[in-house]
């Protein structure tokens, strides 16, 4: 469905006609714009949803926090702020970009305005690029034998989102096992027995 489409769905809804300067205005590319869920030190505004909402895509939210509201988004700001060289932030960033491009090139906008189910089918399309080899770097097999290409954006993304995530409190707490005070060390203990992987 296309602007002026939507813009007469609307209509139908409202029960009159949208006025000229708000028919303009939607037609001109005036949109409402997600929410932020972070303020970001590294990234800027357009930058920040992209990542939250690819972050949310790979860990969302079930019976346990998603990425946002683990603080993913934000951890991923400050790790490429604070760690990351700058020919490594500069790497990251023109991935993100051309993620973008691509999204614009396939949607007709960008990959954070873009429906949930759109969202969804991009980064599996990505993701699966990377482990058919069609990547470039992603035929060498360079996550198993330690190198031969420059790692793919979406693994770049996938990685922190992972860590960010597993080391939040509600990824420790909530979905790994955790237990502040740790009894007795039992070295073999049937995996049935524990339920799930430890955080410490």
């Amino acid at each position: 469905m296309n602007r002026r489409d939507a813009l007469q769905r609307a209509a139908l809804v409202l029960g009159y006609a949208v006025t000229g300067p708000a028919l303009t205005g939607v037609l001109q590319g005036c949109k409402a714009t997600p929410e932020l869920p972070f303020k970001p030190v590294f990234f800027s505004e357009d930058q920040a949803r992209l990542i939250a909402a690819l972050s949310e895509i790979i860990i969302p939210k079930t019976n346990t926090p998603g990425a946002i509201e683990a603080g993913v988004p934000g951890f991923i700001d400050i790790m490429l702020k604070e760690i990351y060289t700058k020919e490594d932030q500069d790497k990251f960033l023109n991935g993100l970009d051309e993620f973008d491009a691509d999204a614009r090139e396939t949607y007709g906008d960008s990959f954070s305005s873009c429906t949930t189910e759109q969202q969804k089918a991009f980064v599996k399309k990505h993701h699966d690029a990377v482990f058919s080899g069609k990547v470039e770097g992603a035929s060498t097999g360079w996550w198993n034998a330690g190198g031969g290409g420059e790692k793919p954006f979406m693994l770049k993304v996938k990685e922190l989102t992972i860590l960010g995530f597993f080391t939040s409190e509600p990824g420790a707490t909530q979905v790994l096992q955790y237990n502040p005070v740790p009894g007795p060390f039992k070295g073999c203990v049937p995996l049935a027995d524990v339920g799930k992987t430890w955080a410490t």
